[in-house]
C-alpha cells in the first residue's frame, strides 16, 4: 500500500478550487461525466485500431445516489486506470489525461471527441465532497487500484482485486452540499449539462408499459416492465449530416431543446464546418416579438457535446442572440473551469462564419420561395434589422432579401421599391422620399392622404426602424425617409398640387396672428399653405428629423446626446388657408367663437395625430356637446 502526497505548488489548492476555479459547485456532475465519458470514448477508439483487445459492446455511465449513505457514485465502462496512472493522472494536478491521450493518437483520434483539456475537473469532486475515492480497473492486464483522499493533500492509493474494466467514484457527501443527494436535483444536472453526451447515462429506472397479451380484457390493466432510465440522447440532430435529416427530425430536436416552448419554429439553419476551425450546430428561427431582451440568450454552447453555457455572447454576432438552437465546437476556447469564453481570434472567425451562414440561408430561402418568406417577414424582421444595423457584411448580404412591405400589404426589396418610386417622379435627379407608416391605425387619415395622391406608403413598424433608415439614408444616394405624418408630406403635396390662396396677404397676417393668439401652446409653429379646400383645414405634422431622434432616444440609439432630459416636443400646425372653415375663422365678428373654432380645430388635428390626452381631451369632449346642442 503506498502512501503519499499530491503533487502540487500550492499547499491548499483544494480551498483555490472550491472557492475560485468552480463558482457555480453544480458543475462537478458535469465535470465527473466528461471524465467518465472522456475514458469510454479512449476505449472505443483505442479498440478500433487494435490497441485495446476488449469487446467494447455498448458501454454505458451509471449514476447512482444514495441517501441514507450519502454517497453519489459515478460509473464508467471505459479504460479504467493503472496504479502509475492514478499517480500520474490524479495526484498531479492539472496533468491532463485526455490532452496526453491526444498528443500520442493525434493523427487516428482527431475525430475522437475527447473532452478533457486542464486535467482539473476531477478535483471539483471536492467542492461537495468531504471524501473521494476511486476504484478503477484498467483494460490492461493489471491489478485494480483503490485511492481515496479527504480533501487535504494526503491521499492513500493501494492495489485491490476488481473485475470490472472502469471507473467507479464514490463522492461522500459533505454536510454542506447534502441537497446534492436528492435524485430529484441530480436528474435536472443530468437533463442541464449532460443531455447530450455521446455515451449513455443510466440513472435509476422507470416503469415501461408493456402491449396487452391477446385475448386480455379491455378493462385488464396493461402489464408493465421496469427498464433502465437513459437519460440522455447521444446521438442529438446537430451530430448528424444534414442529408440524413428530414423536416421533422428538426422540429422533434427543437422540441427537445425547448419542451415547454409549443409554437414550432419557422425554420433552421444547419451548421457543419470543418476547416479552419471545428464547428457543429443547429439555429432555429422562431416567431419574433419587439420584445428584444426577452428573446436572448436561448441559444446553447456544447462542447463536444458537454453543455457549457447558454451566455454565447461573442460567438454568436450579438443580432442573431435572439435565435434559438445549439452550437458544438472543441475549438471555441474557454477559460480554465469550462465555464465561459476567453478572448480569442478564433471565436471571432466562428462570428462571422455563422453571420455569412445565416445570410446565405436567408438569401436561398428567399429565391426558392418568395411569397412564403414574405408571410414570414414580421417574424423575422426584427433580426434581419438589427443585423443591417450591427454588422457591416451581413447589412451588404441582407440588401438582397430584406423586405419593404407597403400599408397595403405588397412587398418590396430596396430595388424594386426604389424604381417604383422613379417611375412615379417627375423629376428623375431628384432626392427621393420614401413615404412611410409605423402605425396603421393611429396614422390612417395620413396614409388616405398620400395614397389619394398617388404615393405608395410602407409600413416600418419595428422598434428599432428609425435607426436602420438612418444607415439606409447614409448608405444609399439619394433618398430619404418621412413618415406620412411628417412635415416632409406637406412639400410634396405642395409639389404635386399648387394651389391658390384664397386669402390675400393682409388676411394671411391677420389669420396667423389671430391663430397665434389663440394657441398659447409654444410648441406649435403656425404655417399658412394654400391647399386643395378637400384637404382638412387644420394638420399638424412633426419635423421629420426631431421626431426620429426622438424615437432613436427611446431604443438606445440617441446616446443622450443632447445632454440634459429628452427631445422637446416640436409640431408644425398646417392651416389650409383654402378650407371654409379657415375663412369662417378668419371672418367671425364674435373673439368667444371665433376661439371656440379654433380650439374645436385644432383638438380635432391633435386627436388625429394622437396627441389629445388627459385634461385637453376631457375639455374636447365637454366643448364637443355643447357645441353639438
Amino acid at each position: 500500500m503506498a502512501t503519499g502526497k499530491i503533487n502540487v505548488s500550492v499547499e491548499n489548492i483544494f480551498p483555490l478550487i472550491k472557492k475560485f476555479l468552480y463558482s457555480d459547485h453544480e458543475i462537478f456532475l458535469r465535470e465527473l461525466i466528461s471524465n467518465a465519458t472522456d475514458a469510454t470514448l479512449k476505449l472505443k477508439h483505442l479498440a478500433s485500431i487494435g490497441d485495446a483487445k476488449v469487446d467494447y459492446k455498448d458501454p454505458r455511465i451509471e449514476v447512482i445516489v444514495d441517501k441514507e449513505a450519502k454517497q453519489i457514485r459515478i460509473i464508467d465502462e471505459g479504460v479504467g486506470m493503472t496504479q502509475d496512472e492514478v499517480k500520474k493522472y490524479i495526484n498531479e494536478v492539472a496533468f491532463s489525461g485526455a490532452e496526453e491521450f491526444l498528443d500520442k493518437y493525434k493523427d487516428a483520434a482527431k475525430d475522437a471527441g475527447i473532452i478533457g483539456h486542464f486535467g482539473l475537473g476531477f478535483y471539483s469532486a471536492f467542492m461537495v465532497a468531504e471524501k473521494v475515492e476511486i476504484l478503477t480497473k484498467s483494460y490492461k492486464d493489471e491489478p485494480g487500484a483503490h485511492w481515496s483522499c479527504d480533501g487535504s493533500p494526503k491521499f492513500t492509493l493501494k492495489a485491490i482485486d476488481r473485475d470490472t474494466r472502469g471507473t467507479e467514484i464514490v463522492l461522500h457527501i459533505a454536510e454542506d452540499s447534502l441537497e446534492f443527494l436528492e435524485e430529484a436535483k441530480i436528474g435536472d444536472l443530468l437533463r442541464k449539462y449532460n443531455k447530450f453526451m455521446p455515451i449513455p447515462i443510466k440513472f435509476g429506472t422507470k416503469t415501461e408499459t408493456l402491449p396487452k397479451p391477446e385475448g386480455a380484457k379491455e378493462e385488464d390493466p396493461a402489464p408493465t416492465q421496469e427498464v433502465d432510465n437513459i437519460i440522455n440522447n447521444p446521438n442529438p440532430a446537430w451530430t448528424k449530416k444534414p442529408t440524413d435529416l428530414e423536416i421533422e427530425d428538426y422540429k422533434g430536436f427543437y422540441r427537445e431543446l425547448y419542451p415547454m416552448q409549443f409554437e414550432e419554429p419557422l425554420f433552421n439553419i444547419h451548421l457543419n464546418v470543418d476547416y479552419p476551425f471545428n464547428l457543429t450546430g443547429i439555429l432555429y428561427f422562431p416567431r419574433m416579438t419587439n420584445d428584444l431582451s426577452a428573446q436572448k440568450d436561448r441559444i446553447q454552447l456544447y462542447q463536444n457535446q458537454v453543455f457549457v453555457t447558454d451566455n454565447v455572447e461573442g460567438i454568436v454576432p450579438e443580432f442573431l442572440t435572439m435565435l434559438r438552437g445549439v452550437i458544438d465546437s472543441p475549438d471555441i476556447p474557454l477559460n480554465v473551469s469550462r465555464s465561459y469564453l476567453q478572448a480569442d481570434g478564433a471565436v471571432k472567425k466562428i462570428s462571422s462564419y455563422i453571420t455569412r451562414k445565416v445570410a446565405d440561408k436567408l438569401t436561398s430561402l428567399f429565391k426558392e420561395n418568395r411569397e412564403d418568406f414574405e408571410a414570414k417577414w414580421n417574424d423575422i424582421k426584427i433580426v434581419i434589422e438589427y443585423g443591417m444595423l450591427s454588422e457591416e457584411k451581413f447589412f451588404e448580404k441582407a440588401d438582397k432579401f430584406t423586405l419593404y412591405p407597403s400599408v397595403d400589404g405588397s412587398y418590396y426589396t430596396f430595388e424594386e421599391l426604389t424604381e417604383k418610386i422613379k417611375d412615379n417622379q417627375t423629376d428623375k435627379d431628384e432626392k427621393m422620399v420614401i413615404l412611410y407608416a409605423s402605425n396603421k391605425e393611429e396614422q390612417h387619415s395620413y396614409i388616405e392622404a398620400a395614397k389619394t395622391k398617388g404615393y405608395e406608403v410602407l409600413l416600418l413598424d419595428s422598434p428599432i426602424v428609425s435607426h436602420l433608415m438612418q444607415k439606409l439614408e447614409t448608405s444609399k444616394e439619394k433618398i430619404s425617409f418621412a413618415r406620412v405624418d411628417a412635415d416632409h408630406l406637406d412639400n410634396l403635396i405642395k409639389k404635386e398640387d399648387t394651389q391658390i390662396s384664397k386669402l390675400s396677404d393682409e388676411e394671411k397676417e391677420k389669420l396667423k396672428t389671430t391663430l397665434e393668439e389663440v394657441i398659447q401652446d409654444k410648441g406649435y409653429t403656425v404655417q399658412l399653405e394654400a391647399m386643395d379646400s378637400a384637404a382638412s383645414p387644420f394638420i399638424i405634422t412633426e419635423p421629420e428629423f426631431m421626431r426620429r431622434m426622438k424615437e432613436m432616444q427611446q431604443t438606445g440609439g440617441g446616446g443622450g446626446m443632447f445632454g440634459m432630459g429628452g427631445m422637446p416636443e416640436m409640431y408644425n400646425l398646417i392651416v389650409n388657408t383654402n378650407h371654409e372653415l379657415v375663412g369662417e375663422i378668419l371672418n367671425t365678428k364674435t373673439a368667444k367663437k371665433r376661439e371656440r373654432l379654433i380650439s374645436q380645430s385644432l383638438d380635432l388635428a391633435r386627436l388625429s395625430k394622437g396627441l389629445l390626452k388627459g385634461e385637453a381631451l376631457t375639455n374636447f369632449i365637454k366643448r364637443s356637446y355643447d357645441m353639438v346642442k
